[in-house]
């Protein structure tokens, strides 16, 4: 709706207002309120036609605008309207129908502006503000007017009123102590369910006692917890939740309403603050083993290879009892980068979703804890909501909740961000946000219930807004009256959240004092002999492959390639069945491409790369494997190469071949994903946790598009399995090679990877045919191990004529090769003078440009697979030229690509073989930039490197040095 002007009379302004009121009403009566639409609908005489629109507007205009406010505040009416007229609005004449029309606007702006006024901050220092909207003043209402009695037919529950009293529950209902902004919802159902709610409870959201005892007795645990942590830590981090405390009574009514709703299973994230109470009092963690970590102990058994993370990093998972039924939680393991975990805990959701067939997303679900700086500051917070409605990543809503410290570490909010709360990005997939003061736990409470019901109920991201403080600085060593000198003054004379509600609960007689003190002394006596016992705490079991991840194992030593190979009969039937003609029009292009595809499979020969691909997919799909690709544009491929996806020309009906290869087989799933690499590779990731059994991959428009995502390749991909135990089969597909198409679209940037690379963490490959491609994607899941693998996909090679294999290349017998010796009749092995290592699109340039030269006396070695590094492979093909220099080539300059990493291992293995040789660099110089923007110094730069490689010994030295 239109906003009203509120310095102008109030006729004069609202004329427009109720014009667009009536509009609205004409295309859809359920979107305005039900006073309104009954008083529209009487007015015309119940003609709702756009073709009678501008007679029907003449009769509102007459009965309700007619009336103009004189200077002095009386009223004259132009035209006398007697109450048969207006058979729902107030007998009275002009003046009751204006004072109605009036109050039910302010009623309005309550609902829009109420949680500006309202209560939060528990400090006391950002109160409520004014607001002329919410003044009756605004509305042409003097004092005087506040006995008189109001006919609102209805809003607010309420027929009719004095105005004094309509005020009075308007303020009750939306300025106390939680604030609702739903009104930029656009769907009218979930918008009349949020007011709905509010006004039946006109803020009377007080628990039954039972219920008060459950959140006093948590936020006792928790109070009782952080004090034994400071009595017996005083200098350790722990990044304490006090002053946030309800944040745990609120988690508990989520959990406990979920489970009541029929969620089995919550996926849950969260940042530093409050992760010890989470461990301990929500998902059960033994004090035991917390106390052992606090004593620096781990908490895993000693043959367990990992090395761990520090405790306010952890993750852990656990089944909860609750009145209502079991409900299995996990809670993830995150870095120190903030909202980073956010969309792998969707991405698991929805893994979690598709495992058992939750179409309604009824069963599984996301809750996730935030900062409030962060919240408001990190980009993958909005790159994560915007996932939240999107084909291909919907969870059915998450529920977020803001622990609002109302500071971020050492940034008051006045200089992190302009808008008054931290949840305005929220607004933009129109989530209902509820602000609550943190001081009251059964405000907190009411607002997490209701949140979650929203949420099942309408399947939408919905967030709660706890207003609170943090007892000390960003952490228990830090000084915050630095630079908060206010703030913490405030808070040094403030009593904890579970003295206040303590003392609360005592004068209301639902508790006496006696019970307080026996609780503390309860939960001191408990700690002391879980202290004294994490002396000797010795963990037996890890955290790790169970549930979905039962039956996995953690390689040793060197990795087998599994059993890739599939029987040349299963290939062709797959092959025939994706190049069949579509029951779609398809675009002419495609037909040809597809008549094409059916000649390899005839012929066995000529598999170009995207066919390797497609035949790799739906041989897992009938092996009973899922398969699930995302990425910008990957339905059709950035380089139009790949068209799982096929377009009716008339209709854009789509069909999926991959989808239709006849008889049993699992769905593949390929997902156009939003112009984000961060928060869906963070998806994929979290799917590829939930989902152990699918092949599940991610690719980039352009390889180096990637790096919008390091943080997710640095924290989680690269070394998640080291840190929590928790292995991940993501595939990541990096187009890479250099084609002249300048800085940005040349390096997939392998450099970074491989530097990532240790401890046996991830793969990373530069394949070389379509056949080797098909057996490093089939070999993700024919191991009992998963290790993210990283791909430097093709450009050029995706069509080059000699970037093809045969189906005899993928048959059964056959697997990935980690390195491609010699293909071609060369001079014997004794007379070879030069071998050139290379990896990727560049062995085609050295190829090529040898055959034209006919140079027969230099070998070419691929190097299919970096890491792990293939020394044993690579040893016998070096092995076989015993009097050849050894060089290595590639495209990227000196500084980048893989020689700084391969430069070492290559030496150690010709010192393996009894050769002291040094492997020569033949490549690029060292550059600030990937690649050139020119095409014709490209050329030039690569005709070069080509020609150093391939050189007689001297030439190249003397090429070298030039």
């Amino acid at each position: 709706m239109t906003q009203f002007d509120t310095n102008t009379p109030f006729f004069a302004s609202n004329s427009t207002f109720i014009e667009e009121l009536y509009d609205r009403y004409l295309q859809n009566p359920a979107s305005v309120d039900a006073s309104w639409r009954d008083f529209f609908r009487d007015t015309t005489n119940g003609t709702s036609s756009p073709a009678k629109r501008g007679a029907s507007w003449a009769q509102i205009r007459s009965k309700v605008i007619g009336a103009e406010m004189t200077e002095d505040g009386g009223r004259t009416a132009e035209k006398k309207t007697s109450s048969s007229d207006i058979r729902h609005l107030p007998s009275g004449g002009e003046a009751a129908i204006h004072d109605s029309i009036r109050a039910i606007m302010m009623v309005r702006a309550y609902r829009v502006r109420g949680h500006l006024m309202a209560n939060l901050d528990p400090l006391g220092i950002e109160v409520g503000s004014h607001h002329p909207e919410l003044d009756p003043a605004s509305y042409g209402f003097t004092d005087a007017d506040m006995e008189r009695e109001i006919f609102l037919d209805g809003s607010l529950g309420i027929k009719k009123a004095k105005l004094r009293d309509i005020v009075s529950i308007l303020r009750q209902t939306y300025c106390g102590h939680i604030g609702v902004e739903f009104m930029h919802i656009q769907d009218p159902e979930q918008k009349a369910w949020i007011q709905k709610k509010f006004e039946s409870d006109r803020g009377n959201f007080r628990l039954a006692n039972e219920h008060k005892k459950e959140a006093w007795r948590t936020l006792v645990e928790v109070e009782a917890f952080e004090q034994y942590l400071q009595l017996k830590y005083p200098s350790t981090k722990r990044f304490s939740v006090q002053g946030g405390d309800a944040m745990l009574p609120g988690l508990e009514a989520v959990i406990h309403t979920a489970a009541k709703l029929g969620v089995k299973e919550i996926a849950i994230g969260m940042p530093h603050r409050g992760r010890m109470n989470v461990l301990t009092t929500i998902m059960g963690k033994p004090y035991v083993e917390m106390f052992s970590l606090f004593q620096g102990n781990v908490d895993f058994p000693e043959w367990v290879e990992t090395s761990g993370d520090v405790k306010y990093h952890l993750g852990t998972s656990v089944d909860r009892e609750t009145p209502y039924g079991k409900i299995h939680l996990s809670l993830l393991a995150n870095p120190s980068h903030l909202e980073a975990v956010d969309p792998v805990v969707v991405g698991k959701v929805r893994a979690k979703l598709d495992i058992v067939g939750d179409a309604e997303k009824n069963s599984v679900m996301g809750l996730m804890m935030h900062g409030d700086a962060a919240f408001a500051g990190q980009g993958v917070v909005a790159e994560t909501l915007a996932l939240s409605e999107l084909r291909g990543y919907r969870t059915g809503g998450t529920i977020h909740i803001i622990v609002n410290n109302q500071i971020g570490f050492t940034t008051s909010p006045k200089y992190s961000r302009f808008t008054p709360y931290p949840t305005d990005v929220a607004k933009a997939v129109q989530a209902p946000i509820f602000h609550v003061n943190g001081d009251d736990p059964e405000a907190v409470v009411y607002v997490c219930r209701l949140a979650m019901e929203f949420r099942q109920q309408f399947k939408r991201d919905t967030v709660v807004d706890i207003f609170c403080y943090r007892k000390y600085g960003h952490n228990e060593s830090d000084e915050p009256m630095f630079t908060q000198p206010i703030m913490y003054k405030a808070i040094s004379k403030k009593p904890l959240p579970a003295e206040i509600y303590s003392q609360r609960l005592v004068d209301e007689g639902t508790i006496t004092q006696a019970d307080v003190d026996a609780k503390f002394a309860e939960f001191k006596a408990f700690f002391d002999k879980q202290y004294d016992a994490a002396k000797n705490f010795k963990p037996n079991k890890a955290d790790w492959l169970e549930g979905q991840w039962s039956g996995f194992i953690k390689p040793q030593g060197e990795h087998p390639q599994g059993e890739t190979g599939v029987d040349v009969k299963k290939l062709k039937e797959i092959g025939l069945a994706l190049s069949k003609a579509p029951p779609i029009k398809a675009n002419p292009k495609i037909i040809r491409q597809l008549e094409a595809k059916q000649k390899m499979m005839e012929t066995g020969s000529g598999i170009d790369w995207t066919t390797g691909e497609a035949l790799a997919f739906g041989s897992l799909l009938k092996e009973g494997h899922g398969v699930r690709l995302s990425g910008q544009d990957s339905g059709r491929g950035t380089f139009s190469q790949r068209h799982s996806v096929l377009v009716d020309q008339d209709t854009e009906e789509r069909y999926i071949p991959l989808n239709n290869l006849g008889g049993e087989q699992k769905q593949y799933e390929v997902i156009d994903s939003s112009l984000s690499e961060f928060a869906i590779l963070g998806f994929e990731y979290g799917y590829s946790l939930g989902q152990p059994n699918s092949l599940t991959l991610w690719e980039g428009q352009f390889g180096d598009f990637a790096n919008g995502a390091q943080v997710i390749i640095d924290q989680f991909i690269a070394s998640g399995e080291i840190k929590w135990l928790r292995m991940s089969g993501l595939v990541m597909l990096l187009p890479h090679g250099y084609e002249g198409q300048g800085p940005e679209h040349s390096s997939a940037r392998l450099e970074r990877y491989l530097q990532l690379c240790g401890e046996d963490n991830m793969q990373v490959v530069n394949t070389t045919t379509p056949a080797n491609y098909f057996h490093a994607l089939r070999r993700q899941l024919v191991r009992k191990f998963r290790k993210p693998l990283i791909i430097m996909t093709p450009k050029s090679l995706l069509r080059h004529k000699l970037a093809v294999s045969t189906l005899d290349d993928m048959a059964k017998g056959t697997q990935f090769q980690t390195v491609i010796g010699e293909t071609e009749q060369l001079k014997k092995n004794d007379a070879i003078r030069r071998v050139i290592i290379c990896s990727g699109k560049v062995y085609y340039d050295l190829f090529e440009t040898r055959a034209a030269q006919k140079i027969d006396d230099v070998a070419i070695i691929r190097m299919e697979q970096y890491y792990p590094f293939p020394a044993r492979e690579l040893a016998a093909e070096l092995k076989r030229y015993k009097n050849a220099e050894v060089v290595w080539c590639q495209e990227e300059p000196q500084n980048m690509g893989a020689w700084t990493f391969v430069h070492p291992r290559i030496e150690d293995v010709l010192e393996s073989l009894g050769r002291p040789d040094r492997v020569r660099y033949t490549g690029r110089p060292e550059a600030a930039s990937p690649a050139c923007g020119y095409l014709k110094i490209h050329e030039k730069q690569q005709k070069a490197l080509v020609e150093q490689a391939l050189a007689p010994a001297k030439a190249a030295l003397k090429a070298a040095k030039a």
